[in-house]
């Protein structure tokens, strides 16, 4: 079946945590008329020039390891909710992936069987659980372009293993020069793109500050024949959201409900009923939902927020 036959894909994305999850922590997701769930558990780099990928360790929190996603998967399958696995790596101090960088060959190679080693674990999880997306890297760019060969090489590897529909995760302004669309099922895209530089910006605001990012999407997708999928998307509750979407500085504390809401309706309002979008998950959904969010809140998640209506109503609609 091809993934543009596939109904609308409504993802949260569901954060690892500490233990196992019941159906406590899935009833919120299904509350928000929710299909999807990201599954990311972790891999850790000391820095941005190390090789070495520390994975599935007991170290680690239990939602990080084969075994905890494998948990939660089965919890969330219970209410009928599909998956995406999509492994992540965490560079020490929260140091962008991006810019993951190896100074000689001889580490290129030493990176390339780590990663390797940490992405077909996921792999066969993937397959044994039957998961309806594999997300093989996320915000990866250095990686990827000074590494094509290997990427080209690893997917094929993939797909020996795991059968179902695959994706990478680009950052907003990295996806045009992705190399290997042609060869995954949808286009992935952290859909962090800068879209006001208001206070409170207002739906009308966002929808177009989407204009000149709307027709580029639109063309990688119809150039490759791929539906688009926004494996990340969402804005903080504070003011400025539509600035700099991606930005974690927490010196950005100024709670605005309202400026999330407005950012959010933007993006479902131009995305979401186009037949080449194939839908998306939001950043971040944890699984302790009563602990989580608020009006008092000013990070990601649409927890507890005058937002989870927005996601509650497209959500529906799809």
């Amino acid at each position: 079946m091809s993934p543009r036959a596939v109904k609308k894909i409504n993802g949260v994305s569901f954060v690892a945590a500490r233990d196992s999850v019941d159906s406590t922590n899935v009833s919120p997701v299904v509350e928000i008329n929710a299909n999807y769930a990201a599954i990311m558990p972790f891999g850790f780099i000391k820095n941005l020039d190390n090789p070495k990928i520390i994975h599935n360790t007991y170290r680690q929190w239990f939602g990080e390891t084969r075994a905890g996603a494998k948990q939660y998967i089965e919890e969330l399958s219970k209410e009928d909710i599909s998956v995406m696995i999509k492994p992540q790596i965490w560079v020490s101090r929260g140091q962008f992936t991006g810019e993951i960088m190896m100074k000689s060959e001889e580490t290129w190679e030493e990176l390339e069987i780590s990663y390797t080693s940490f992405i077909m674990e996921y792999a066969e999880l993937a397959e044994e659980v039957n998961a309806d997306i594999f997300c093989i890297g996320t915000e990866l760019e250095l990686f990827v372009k000074f590494r094509p060969e290997y990427w080209s090489q690893l997917i094929k590897q993939i797909k020996s293993t795991y059968k179902g529909n695959l994706t990478y995760a680009a950052n907003w302004n990295e996806y045009r020069k992705t190399p290997f669309w042609n060869q995954l099922d949808y286009i992935g895209i952290d859909a962090y793109f800068p879209v006001s530089n208001k206070k409170t910006p207002s739906i009308e605001d966002c929808i177009k500050g989407w204009q000149k990012h709307k027709p580029v999407i639109k063309e990688v997708s119809k150039t490759n024949g791929k539906p688009v999928l926004f494996a990340e998307f969402g804005y903080r509750s504070v003011d400025y959201t539509g600035r700099q979407p991606w930005s974690y500085d927490r010196s950005m504390n100024s709670v605005n409900l309202q400026a999330q809401v407005n950012a959010t309706q933007a993006l479902f309002d131009v995305f979401w009923d186009e037949d080449w979008f194939a839908g998306g998950f939001v950043w971040k959904w944890f699984v302790e939902d009563d602990k989580v969010g608020g009006k008092d809140n000013h990070m990601f998640t649409p927890q507890n927020k005058p937002v989870e209506a927005v996601f509650k109503n497209y959500y529906k609609r799809n």
